[in-house]
């Protein structure tokens, strides 16, 4: 039996949704993109200038022709992450704005040759199953960051890509760098290689920028996560409820845009609400407020059967400590008990501003646990009892029996060198090592052995034509360093 966690009931899940639709029919959603205005506008929506006011019709519509799963596929074609059911995937937190020195212990601002470690340690992470563009390099013009980011990402690593863009300029060399990985844009439409952010304004707002992608990641079959950011207390209700009401509402205005523009386009019920410390006037994604309205709002896609999505499983912690793996293990935890499909976190510390290579990979022994944490508890040629226990009684162990040594590496869950599994004395013997040291170690060995990403050098070539002549466009003579 898979072990599972609710927070709501069948009763308030219906309320949630029935107010939430009152509020996009009602009071309307702003939108700052006249193409999208027309779209709902020739759909039957009311339109009062910026303000569009949905209608059932559409919602419903729009409901009906979401898919209710798909699968992402690496650069080489192989299938990477399948989300469906209560399937659980994790990909690194996203668009850190700093990293974690690992031999200074202090934040600052990353690099391209940082990045470029992170794709390649990104390789041997066993239980994170997607990338992400984690942080933001400094050493590009902020014009071509997004696209930059996915360049890095695609040429150093095979994993599929959660990413997203700031611009609607952006999208489209963003678009290309994945044709030319695929080949053309229906197999890129039969083989998701990324899925893309899209971030309505809280409260009840679109902007020009990420409706504009909203349409365009539709139009070719490109999957969209809706990242609805309610802050309870300050820009959303102060009860968890509340803001739950806020993001069903915001999600489902950005699913009508997709639904419309493209019937059957793939898309996740995603977020990354936060609740709001008035004492400290910080949004901690560390905080249980924040955790319980991720996988409630969970459980409300569920219901549409929409695969879902969340930011969970990060901490608000400033270093790799102790309040860094207490709430990043808490939320992991949580979120694959709720079933959520795509976990966004590993990696993240400090209110998602800061990426750590060593968080990232403490985090994978965290995913891996979980994972064995959901399998859940079932018998595997364990009745009649009676012949192991006679075996027991006779050998005194059953370290080599033939049950033992079937079942072992399934059923119990071993981490790597980074978790201390040892005694103290050799503990001790082994340099007594912090968890600290030892994921740095872990950091250079990873590194140490990461391989080529198998890419043909045609493709690797049109993806560097591609990226280099934007960069020109905005003065840059040449790309950076990736040492």
């Amino acid at each position: 039996m898979r072990p599972k966690v609710e927070f709501l009931t069948p009763e308030l899940k219906q309320r949630i949704i029935s107010e939430a639709r009152e509020l996009i029919c009602k009071l309307g959603i702003e939108i700052h993109n006249d193409s999208v205005i027309s779209l709902l506008s020739d759909h039957g929506a009311k339109v009062e200038g910026q303000r569009v006011y949905y209608t059932d019709d559409i919602i419903d519509k729009s409901l009906e022709s979401t898919p209710d799963s798909f699968k992402l596929y690496d650069s080489m074609g192989k299938e990477a992450v399948d989300l469906s059911g209560y399937k659980v995937n994790y990909t690194p937190g996203s668009a850190a704005i700093n990293i974690l020195d690992s031999n200074t212990g202090k934040s600052r601002k990353p690099t391209s040759a940082d990045y470029v470690r992170y794709t390649q340690l990104m390789t041997g992470m066993r239980h994170v199953a997607s990338q992400s563009t984690a942080m933001v390099p400094v050493d590009v013009h902020e014009r071509i960051s997004d696209s930059y980011r996915l360049y890095l990402s695609l040429m150093f690593c095979e994993k599929p890509v959660v990413t997203g863009t700031f611009t609607i300029e952006a999208f489209e060399i963003m678009k290309d760098l994945q044709l030319a990985v695929r080949g053309s844009k229906e197999a890129l439409a039969a083989k998701p290689l990324t899925v893309f952010s899209c971030c309505p304004t809280s409260p009840l707002k679109w902007s020009d920028v990420t409706s504009q992608n909203v349409v365009d990641c539709a139009r070719y079959s490109i999957p969209v996560e809706y990242i609805s950011m309610p802050l309870s207390g300050f820009m959303a209700p102060v009860t968890l409820v509340g803001s739950i009401v806020q993001h069903t509402a915001e999600t489902l205005s950005g699913l009508a845009i997709t639904q419309l523009t493209n019937p059957g386009a793939p898309v996740l019920w995603g977020g990354s609400p936060a609740i709001f410390d008035l004492r400290y006037e910080t949004t901690p994604m560390g905080a249980i407020g924040t955790m319980m309205i991720d996988c409630a709002y969970n459980e409300i896609g569920k219901h549409f059967g929409i695969p879902t999505q969340a930011y969970i499983g990060l901490s608000d912690a400033k270093m790799l400590d102790a309040q860094a793996g207490l709430e990043t293990s808490m939320g992991a935890t949580l979120a694959a008990l709720a079933g959520i499909n795509n976990i966004s976190g590993p990696g993240m510390l400090d209110f998602e501003s800061c990426f750590s290579l060593e968080k990232l990979v403490v985090d994978n022994e965290i995913c891996g646990m979980t994972h064995r944490l959901v399998r859940g508890i079932e018998p595997k040629n364990d009745f009649p009892s009676l012949p192991h226990f006679e075996e027991l009684l006779r050998e005194g162990h059953l370290l080599i029996s033939d049950h033992t040594r079937k079942h072992v590496r399934d059923e119990i869950y071993f981490p790597g060198p980074t978790i201390d599994r040892a005694n103290r004395s050799r503990w001790e013997e082994e340099g007594s090592l912090t968890i600290g040291e030892r994921a740095r170690s872990e950091v250079t060995r990873l590194l140490t052995e990461a391989e080529p990403v198998r890419l043909s050098n045609d493709v690797k070539n049109e993806m560097t034509r591609l990226i280099t002549t934007e960069a020109n466009k905005l003065g840059m003579d040449k790309l950076p360093a990736l040492e």
